[in-house]
């Protein structure tokens, strides 16, 4: 295994049953990355998260977490923390007693351990809150506490399921900042979402899985250029001769927006076809002297490759439509 390596694993297959949930799964994330699982429901990535961590075995395959084989046994090594459906808390206690009651079974001295957790809550955000009981708490403050709790040990492998869960902006962004700061430190990060949003603000690569196969693991920015051509929607101020310039536009289609049309809205145009074709339009635009008051992909380009690479719904007439009505 090379020796920046945090998580490596190869053909590693679990089932339930009869249910295939990892088939040969092949993984590799290197330290100090933050690492995207991303995929349908059912597509394995809960499992291969549980496997991280020490709460499954794999049926098959080799896998090595921070340089050490895992075997059957389920003995992860250390510095491996986090959480799988939900982070599990005290409800009765307040958020400071969690902490402390958590790092007080982990073995850490009472006054590092005091000191520790505040500034762990200062860290998530959570300092106000700190003497009130975790059963009055939101989903987002729950995450969060959750995240304060696989810190404790100061992991080198941090592995989280959806942590921007429930989230508002100001809390996800403050998850984002803890998230960064400890990839920026050397610990690695693997999380699963399924916000194409976080992936490509958080993420320097991403594996997608889909019936519990690998079918792309690599950089955010490669994952973003298997989506193809685009649609965009166009909002100007003279629709009719959008119209009539998309038209003539070589490679460029008019998927929905059209004039007339029951479902379309006569201010918005959705076109279809490759970055030189839309650069093209642009260029007419400005040059028919229309002003581009809006001009946007209709579908995040990840998340169209999302679509594209798991086989989902990608009727692109579908989106554009509900965007133009």
């Amino acid at each position: 295994m090379h020796p920046t390596a945090a998580v490596r694993a190869r053909s590693v297959t679990k089932t339930f049953g009869d249910v295939i949930a990892l088939d040969g799964v092949d993984l590799d994330v290197a330290a100090g990355q933050i690492h995207g699982l991303v995929g349908p429901n059912g597509a394995g990535k809960t499992t291969l998260l549980g496997l991280l961590l020490g709460l499954a075995a794999a049926d098959g395959g080799k896998l090595e977490i921070l340089g050490t084989p895992v075997g059957r046994a389920l003995a992860v090594t250390g510095g491996v923390a986090g959480f799988v459906d939900g982070p599990g808390l005290y409800p009765t206690l307040t958020a400071r007693q969690n902490l402390t009651t958590l790092a007080s079974l982990r073995g850490e001295e009472g006054g590092r351990s005091a000191a520790h957790v505040d500034e762990l809550l200062e860290r998530v955000g959570l300092s106000e809150v700190a003497g009130d009981s975790v059963r009055g708490f939101s989903l987002g403050m729950r995450q969060r506490l959750g995240l304060a709790a696989a810190l404790l040990g100061d992991p080198r492998l941090l592995v989280l399921d959806e942590p921007a869960n429930g989230l508002d902006p100001a809390g996800k962004r403050q998850v984002h900042r803890v998230l960064t700061d400890l990839a920026a430190s050397g610990a690695t990060v693997v999380l699963s979402s399924h916000r194409m949003d976080d992936l490509a603000s958080l993420c320097d690569e991403v594996t997608l899985l889909s019936e519990g196969r690998v079918v792309f693991s690599g950089p955010v920015r490669k994952l973003a250029a298997e989506s193809g051509e685009l649609d965009y929607r166009l909002v100007s101020s003279d629709p009719d001769g959008a119209r009539r310039i998309a038209g003539g536009t070589p490679s460029l289609h008019q998927v929905a927006g059209r004039k007339g049309s029951p479902k379309g809205d006569d201010h918005a145009l959705v076109v279809r076809g490759p970055d030189q074709a839309l650069d093209d339009l642009v260029v007419r635009l400005v040059g028919a002297g229309i002003a581009i008051r809006e001009l946007g992909p209709v579908v995040p380009p990840l998340e169209a490759a999302f679509l594209a690479l798991t086989g989902a719904d990608t009727d692109a007439d579908t989106y554009a439509e509900e965007l133009t009505r």
